[in-house]
């Protein structure tokens, strides 16, 4: 039988720790750290998040209540409740910014790639806004009683992988943070109408990426082609269409026209037909319609998020906090995200999390408990020592 230290140990094995402390060095995060160092502060977040604590009292408590088995998660002792409050609101946050990517890439290396109708690389774009009390957190105040933060997201449809994440206020609009992205050409990305910025279709066009999106109503066009579409579908009009859009005051020339596409789709269960808006002009109508369908991934994600993981409730309140408990959730999600590709079993993710939580100080090894969760455990070889007469 192999020798294994717990759960939580053999998971935290996932990360380098030589690269580890090489991004905190880059970000200072060990600046007067006086005992307590970033990976200490590392071990107690994700702690937070895995074993769903809800409070500093929970996190301080649960590990020290492991006393004996924290030396294998390469901490001394459980830190006192001031000392985490202290550094999650001093300590950089990003340094765990620069973890998750660290750990994306590796995750990417492992994610079998969705089939899709096409070969080009699709990417959600979307947006969700998590509320906060705003006697709180007076410094996030979004409206009048209430308060938040937004967290936008990229997602690759084809791995089912967040490939970006940016925490601004909430009054911070959807389209601002979209302009200063940037996408390889041939690249395919989806968003809803709160995207909706003519211009920046422009932009995209001229930079050979391709969107498919909700066309909002009012919007103005000409009609410059009407195309043929089958009689006992589920599309009403397929439309090629020059949008009323005035770029001289942003100085930008065109030799021609450009060109969009509205596609109006009967949907099931709904009274009214959805309109499309695209610059694919090659794609056939049912697939911009299934394009769009995929958005729902990205939704799906951020459910998983609010459902499963602790960016409801926070241990701390101010900003630098609130970024260090968001970025850990980020890095609880690929690593749930790992276990599932490297195991065998059918594991969702919530009840990834639940067996992970009720198991994390036990000593199994990891890697045959993912594929077998619910057989016993490997029993001890009996003793080979002689008695004595």
């Amino acid at each position: 039988m192999k020798r294994v230290c717990s759960v939580f140990q053999q998971i935290l094995n996932v990360f380098s720790r030589s690269e580890f402390e090489q991004l905190a060095r880059k970000h200072g995060g060990e600046r007067h750290a006086r005992g307590f160092t970033c990976w200490d502060q590392f071990v107690a977040m994700l702690f937070c998040h895995l074993g769903k604590a809800q409070s500093l009292r929970e996190i301080c408590g649960g590990l020290a209540s492991a006393e004996g088995k924290l030396s294998h998660l390469g901490i001394d002792r459980a830190p006192a409740k001031s000392t985490l409050s202290y550094a999650n609101a001093h300590r950089p946050w990003q340094v765990f910014e620069s973890l998750f990517y660290l750990l994306l890439d590796r995750c990417k290396n492992l994610t079998p790639k969705r089939r899709l109708k096409f070969k080009n690389a699709l990417l959600s774009l979307d947006a969700t806004v998590i509320d906060l009390c705003a006697s709180v957190f007076d410094w996030a105040k979004f409206r009048t009683t209430k308060g938040g933060i937004k967290l936008h997201m990229l997602l690759d449809n084809q791995g089912l992988l967040p490939s970006y994440a940016l925490i601004t206020d909430a009054k911070t609009s959807d389209i601002r943070p979209a302009r200063q992205m940037t996408f390889s050409p041939g690249t395919i990305v989806v968003f809803d109408r709160g995207y909706n910025d003519f211009l920046w279709f422009v932009t995209l066009t001229l930079q050979g990426v391709w969107f498919v999106t909700r066309m909002k109503d009012g919007t103005r066009y000409r009609v410059v082609e009407r195309r043929e579409v089958p009689r006992h579908g589920n599309i009403l009009r397929d439309e090629v269409i020059e949008l009323d859009v005035n770029l001289k005051p942003y100085d930008i020339e065109l030799d021609s026209p450009v060109l969009f596409r509205r596609i109006e789709v009967r949907v099931p269960d709904r009274d009214e037909p959805m309109v499309f808006l695209t610059n694919h002009l090659q794609f056939a109508a049912s697939t911009i319609a299934a394009i769009y369908k995929e958005r729902w991934q990205i939704e799906l994600l951020f459910k998983a998020l609010k459902q499963n993981l602790r960016i409801k409730t926070f241990v701390g309140t101010s900003s630098n906090a609130l970024h260090i408990q968001i970025w850990t959730a980020l890095i609880a999600m690929l690593i749930l995200r790992y276990l599932q590709l490297k195991s065998q079993f059918a594991w969702s993710l919530s009840n990834l999390l639940a067996m992970l939580r009720f198991n994390l100080f036990t000593y199994r090894y990891l890697w045959s408990w993912l594929d077998n969760p619910f057989s016993p455990p490997d029993t001890l070889p009996d003793s080979l020592q002689l008695t004595l007469t």
